[in-house]
């Protein structure tokens, strides 16, 4: 079975999330310098994007992890379940999360909720992928995105569907006969 033969349609090649990616890196590397920012990494669907985003930041940095999940299969039940929280500090540090794709933004809504909690300096949001046409709630407005796609089921890059397609390259749009069987 070749999973690119699930795919309808390549949304972004690999050369394009390179590029963007190190844009954002840049960016984050400029705007945190001399603040020692706390990334916290989204599992498991970010790893990708968060790994290639960390590899070009040139200041220091933390990592963190934290899972959280609201998705059954193709779509979101609505309830967030916090299955791993940061076991560091956060109070007076500057957080940056790091998400695969905003949808919703119900998830990443309540993980920010959780983590104001936590009394950090700042908090500001990144993500690969910004579905805005899909969001239902108002608080999630991300500083670093990037790209903008259509309200489209996507996989790669870390994305999958029923834990399948994280490993491809590229954003791919899914065939509707597989998720919607």
């Amino acid at each position: 079975m070749n999973i690119n033969n699930d795919i309808k349609a390549v949304l972004i090649n690999k050369e394009e999330l390179e590029k963007r990616i190190l844009e954002i890196s840049k960016q984050i590397s400029s705007d945190y310098l001399d603040k020692n920012p706390v990334m916290i990494c989204l599992l498991k669907g970010s790893i990708s994007y968060f790994a290639h985003l960390c590899e070009h930041i040139y200041i220091p940095l933390e990592y963190e992890f934290l899972r959280a999940s609201s998705y059954h299969g193709a779509t979101s039940s609505g309830e967030v379940k916090l299955l791993h929280v940061p076991t560091i500090s956060l109070k007076n540090r500057h957080v940056i999360i790091i998400e695969d794709i905003i949808d919703t933004g119900i998830t990443l809504s309540a993980i920010k909720k959780v983590m104001m909690e936590m009394q950090p300096a700042s908090i500001e949001i990144t993500t690969l992928l910004d579905k805005p046409s899909r969001r239902q709630v108002n608080d999630i407005v991300p500083k670093y995105v990037g790209f903008t796609i259509p309200d489209e089921f996507v996989v790669g890059f870390g994305l999958d569907f029923n834990e399948k397609y994280r490993n491809l390259p590229y954003i791919g749009i899914l065939k509707e006969e597989i998720y919607q069987k």
